[in-house]
């Protein structure tokens, strides 16, 4: 579980440091935002190594999931887009795929 907690931390601090950048460069937003979005991007790196894990790809790996999941609610919570089917089986591939190379059976 404390694992769990710690990719959905990082999947906020990661996603809101990159909205910080893209609302700067996309949506002309002032250039101030860029310093929260670094902070919040090196936080991110910082609690993503917290994670028990032997080797660094395979937590990256199984966090990418999670990120992906915790984009679709980003779109739908903050930027007010509710994700559509495709985007909903994107998300659950994306959970089953991060599923498996945490609970794979390792020989």
């Amino acid at each position: 579980m404390h694992t769990a907690l710690l990719f959905v931390l990082a999947a906020l601090l990661e996603i809101a440091g990159c909205f910080a950048f893209w609302a700067v460069v996309r949506s002309g937003a002032s250039a101030l935002w860029l310093a929260p979005g670094v902070a919040s991007l090196i936080a991110f790196a910082g609690v993503l190594t917290q994670v028990d894990a032997p080797m660094a790809g395979r937590a990256f790996a199984a966090y990418g999931g999670i990120y992906v999941a915790a984009s679709l609610v980003w779109l739908w919570q903050v930027e007010g887009f509710r994700p559509d089917r495709w985007d909903l089986l994107g998300g659950a591939v994306c959970l089953a795929g991060a599923a498996i190379v945490v609970f794979g059976p390792r020989g």
